[in-house]
Formats: C-alpha cells, sequence, structure tokens
C-alpha cells in the first residue's frame, strides 16, 4: 500500500511517500481501508519532534474515515471514523490507504457525513467537545470563543448545539466581516475585549475558550464570577503572564484541553456522542475541506507548516 512515512524527526524533510506492505490484523484490532485522513497541525510538529514519545519509522496521521475490511466479524464491512494519541505516534496512523487499531477504537461513521467531512472532524471536534464537557456549557450559558480555526469552529457548533449564546473574537477585521455576514456574532480582538462582551451579554461571560494561546491576560476580565477559561494552546515559549489577582478574586477555573491524552477508544465513545448530534441535525456538517489525494501529502505538510488555515483532507482514489 502506499503509505507517507519518517524515519527521523526534526525536519519535514524526512516526509516521503512509500510502498509499504499493509498491516496485517492483530488479536483484537481492525483493519481500515482509509478513505479520507485528516491533517492536523499536531502531526507535522509529530514530524519536528515536538513530541517526545514518538517512535520512528512511523506513519503519521490521528484522524481517519474508512471501512472495515479485516476483524471481527460484525465490524467487517462497516463504515467507521477514528482518532487517538497512539495514531502516528507509537503506531503507525492515518496517512496510508490502510490504517490498524483496536477493534474498539473505531465508531460507527455518522450517516449523513461524507468520508471526508468526517475525518476533518476528528481532533478538532473531539477537543471542542473536551472543552464544551468540561467548561460545563449548557443552554442559556454565555461563551466568547477566541480564535475560528478548525477547533473554534466546532466548539461554536457544540455551544449552539447546547443552546449557548456564542461570540466569536478574531484578530483580522477582514475575517469579523466575513463571519459576521455568515450571521455570527464576531467582535475584533483588542484591549477592549472585556467591554466589548459585557456589551453584547449585558454581562461578562460564563466560558472563554480561548483556542490561540495569546489572549489569556485579557481573557480573565472578560469572565463572570465563577467564570471557567479553557486553553488548548501556548506561546512558543510556553508560558503567558496571567492576572492572577484578578484571577482568584472571580473564582475562576483554567481548563487545560489536550486532545492527545486520548487513546482512541476513548475517542471512539466521544465520537459516538458525537454521531447521535450530527445525525440528529444539531451539528451541522463540517464545509470547506480542501481534500488532496495522498500523493500531495508532502506538499500539503508543507503548506500547512507555512501557516496555510485551511482544512486540508487527504482523500482516497482507490
Amino acid at each position: 500500500m502506499a503509505a507517507l512515512r519518517f524515519d527521523r524527526i526534526g525536519s519535514l524533510d524526512a516526509l516521503h511517500l512509500a510502498t509499504v506492505r499493509r498491516p496485517d490484523v492483530g488479536e483484537g484490532e481492525v483493519v481500515v481501508r482509509v478513505e479520507a485522513a485528516g491533517l492536523n497541525p499536531s502531526d507535522f510538529k509529530n514530524v519536528l519532534g515536538k513530541f517526545p514519545y514518538t517512535t520512528v519509522p512511523r506513519t503519521p496521521g490521528r484522524d481517519f474515515a474508512g471501512t472495515v475490511v479485516a476483524g471481527p466479524t460484525d465490524l467487517v464491512g462497516r463504515e467507521v471514523w477514528g482518532s487517538g494519541r497512539e495514531l502516528g505516534f507509537t503506531r503507525d496512523g492515518s496517512h496510508a490507504e490502510y490504517v490498524a487499531l483496536p477493534a474498539a477504537g473505531v465508531a460507527a461513521n455518522p450517516g449523513n457525513l461524507s468520508f471526508a467531512a468526517a475525518a476533518a472532524c476528528g481532533v478538532p471536534y473531539l477537543t471542542a467537545w473536551e472543552a464544551v464537557e468540561r467548561t460545563g456549557i449548557h443552554a442559556g450559558s454565555t461563551v466568547v470563543i477566541i480564535g475560528l480555526g478548525a477547533v473554534g469552529g466546532a466548539a461554536r457548533a457544540l455551544a449552539a448545539a447546547r443552546g449557548a449564546r456564542v461570540l466569536v473574537a478574531v484578530r483580522r477585521i477582514e475575517q469579523a466581516g466575513e463571519l459576521r455576514a455568515r450571521g455570527i456574532h464576531t467582535v475584533v480582538l483588542g484591549d477592549d475585549l472585556a467591554a466589548d462582551v459585557r456589551t453584547h451579554f449585558g454581562d461578562a461571560a460564563e466560558v472563554v475558550f480561548d483556542t490561540t494561546g495569546f489572549w489569556l491576560p485579557l481573557a480573565v476580565p472578560a469572565l463572570a464570577p465563577g467564570g471557567r477559561v479553557a486553553i488548548i494552546a501556548a506561546p512558543a515559549d510556553g508560558h503567558e503572564r496571567v492576572p492572577v489577582l484578578d484571577f482568584y478574586r472571580r473564582g475562576a477555573t483554567l481548563v487545560g484541553v489536550n486532545s492527545a491524552r486520548h487513546d482512541t477508544t476513548t475517542s471512539a465513545a466521544s465520537l459516538n456522542a458525537l454521531r447521535g448530534l450530527f445525525e440528529s441535525g444539531a451539528l451541522p456538517a463540517p464545509e470547506g475541506m480542501v481534500e488532496r489525494p495522498l500523493l500531495k501529502a508532502v506538499e500539503t505538510y508543507r503548506d500547512l507548516a507555512a501557516g496555510a488555515t485551511d482544512k486540508f483532507v487527504f482523500v482516497s482514489e482507490h
């Protein structure tokens, strides 16, 4: 089969397409024919050596959607999706024509999503799901989402599905205009974030979800008493100054969300919950994916590492 491979870490120059043996099915495992596989920032960071537990040689890729071709008889032929911390890090991942993983690590694919749409969900929706769950977002919650990339978009959709009131904050005026044209309540990030939040909601926000890692100092003043801040990223040096006095006087809670904590089995349980939301229509299908064949995988990794903001999905040509 064709697979993307890297045999050393530290440079994207190590990435190359190769022909390798299709994985055999092990005890308690399935082999999935990959119809689509999502590309996430953590995938190229993995090749660059940002995850010390990665072993090489390795096929990268965490997210996928496809068809089970080997494994327990009740699963063979099923259309599934999956994700998890092992894939691409300590066992071969999804940026290949086939992937092997524990049978308990796959979940039934939402019947109303294409393979490409399902593969685009993975890490972004699993991350957003954890943030929404752990910050207790519910009907009527006031929520600010800083940044509207793949995770921010998923979080907005999930919060809205729960009946929350959502305000998006972005850095660029042009992006804010585009979002407002789509009917999305949006403000431009600046020193007056707390004032903008109070103007929009009539009060401070119960939850702020900073998907960028750069706005924590301004997020705290926008919090209501007892509010929660969720973060999924940090500046390059790993540090950010926090107004601790203001933070503890508000009785606030800081929630760190890291999807790499969850293996394929744990991820499958969350994907099962997400499937119900997609199939019921509570969650709209993700849009705007850029589909590319696996043959263009190396080029696509470089595009993402260079700052491309598109959600790339590798799609099967078989």
